[in-house]
């Protein structure tokens, strides 16, 4: 008890001197205030029996930090196998280190878990983001699946409003006039009303003296139309 008071006198809570030395210790992990939101730590209370060391001293977790049950029965059970190891021999001192190495394991793990874990959720977003945008590949038999599928709801659609493809289009001018008949006589039928006469404004051909209208032109070889 005086050496481990001498090697942890801040650590170190003396709770019972009789009938068996009875302390408290917190055990942190190397480097915890690099991992302040992982840092594990316990809180032990060791009691002596009245045959330490050829027995383990009985060991309870008064408090713990970042630590679920299953982490607490796992960090007993190593303490537990310590103690079976160094059965003979002062143990407090030994369990007690094995317990700081242990803690920087695990918290050590806690924090590449979640790293790690993180990594996946991003990658899972990026794939799924990329999925999003490529979408799904088509293949000859996938797009004439659709192609059939498509074209029954389409016929579907023009039975139901009693629309057919030929009512659909609409007729050129060509095809207007071949099916009205009355358009081949349409002039005829402008002139008619008009009484069969045109009236011309003659004085639109009152210059047409000063023209040259001779064919000869033609023959000249310096002559541009």
């Amino acid at each position: 008890m005086e050496a481990l008071q001498a090697i942890y006198p801040d650590e170190i809570e003396i709770v019972d001197e009789k009938p068996h030395y009875s302390f408290k210790i917190k055990i942190m992990p190397q480097d915890a205030d690099s991992f302040p939101d992982h840092a594990m730590s316990v809180l032990l209370l060791f009691t002596y029996t009245p045959d330490y060391p050829d027995s383990a001293p009985v060991m309870e977790f008064e408090d713990s930090e970042n630590m679920d049950d299953m982490q607490l029965r796992t960090l007993m059970d190593f303490m537990n196998g310590q103690c079976e190891e160094n059965l003979g021999m002062a143990m407090c001192f030994t369990v007690i280190s094995a317990v700081q190495e242990e803690l920087t394991c695990m918290m050590e793990k806690a924090v590449q878990e979640e790293k790690d874990a993180e990594e996946r959720r991003k990658a899972e977003e990026e794939e799924a983001e990329r999925k999003r945008f490529e979408g799904t590949r088509v293949t000859v038999e996938s797009f004439m699946a659709w192609k059939l599928k498509f074209d029954a709801e389409m016929a579907e659609l023009k039975r139901q409003k009693g629309i057919d493809d030929s009512a659909s289009k609409k007729p050129t001018g060509k095809e207007l006039f071949l099916s009205d008949k009355t358009m081949n006589d349409s002039d005829v039928k402008f002139l008619q009303t008009e009484g069969d006469t045109l009236e011309v404004d003659e004085s639109l051909f009152d210059d047409m003296g000063d023209l040259d209208l001779d064919d000869d032109d033609d023959d000249d070889p310096d002559y541009v139309p």
